[in-house]
């Protein structure tokens, strides 16, 4: 169910613009309430149990399968001048995810979300596109991003970065491990490092830019 919808959506999305809101409100609005529901039930699953331990047990295919549709619901919502629900519900209750990437569950689903937070942190409503200006203009969008940058500061603030892996192997985001003479990289995987890094500063910089004091900004 999960994959036909996100393959539904990315279709949606390849057709002609004009009638893309309608057929996505059509296909959504009756769906807004079932889809947070599942955000909830999956993401606030105990992770940490035998069913994840191996990356291709059918419990893993089926979260790999929900992340794929919040990558579709997340593309989908520049359609909507008004976003639904589940639209926002990434950014939101976005603890969740940051809860899962640090859990003990395989290494592939830890990358999928953390790349799905920098399609997050790199969103931009068609409205801020066009003007290009680094301050969001669509409340809603603003309201979104600065729960989401407040979320990641506050687990960022903690110890949250230093249980994140940076490889398949035992490396890990804050390791003071030297790297073996014959790797520069120290086996690490780049594209995670330099994803977590951009969610980091992508906070920061929104939560500089929409604090009122300076007290608040230091």
């Amino acid at each position: 169910c999960l994959w036909t919808l996100a393959a539904i959506l990315k279709e949606t999305l390849k057709d002609a613009p004009v009638p893309r809101a309608g057929v996505l409100k059509k296909l959504l609005a009756p769906l807004d309430a079932v889809l947070e529901g599942f955000y909830n039930a999956i993401l606030l699953h105990h992770f940490d149990s035998h069913h994840y331990t191996s990356p291709y047990s059918e419990a893993t295919n089926n979260l790999i399968s929900f992340i794929d549709l919040l990558e579709a619901l997340l593309a989908s919502r520049i359609e909507l001048e008004l976003p639904l629900r589940c639209q926002r519900i990434l950014f939101l209750k976005v603890s969740y995810i940051l809860n899962v990437i640090s859990s003990s569950i395989p290494y592939v689903i830890k990358k999928k979300f953390i790349l799905l937070l920098k399609k997050c942190v790199l969103y931009k409503s068609r409205e801020d596109a066009k003007s290009g200006s680094v301050f969001l203009q669509t409340p809603f969008l603003c309201e979104d991003m600065l729960t989401l940058s407040n979320a990641v500061l506050q687990v960022v603030n903690l110890t949250w970065l230093n249980q994140i892996p940076i490889s398949g192997k035992s490396s890990y985001f804050g390791s003071s491990e030297a790297a073996p003479a014959h790797d520069s990289q120290g086996g690490s995987d780049q594209t995670v490092l330099r994803a977590l890094s951009l969610v980091v500063l992508k906070a920061l910089e929104f939560k500089i830019h929409n604090s009122a004091t300076e007290a608040e900004i230091k």
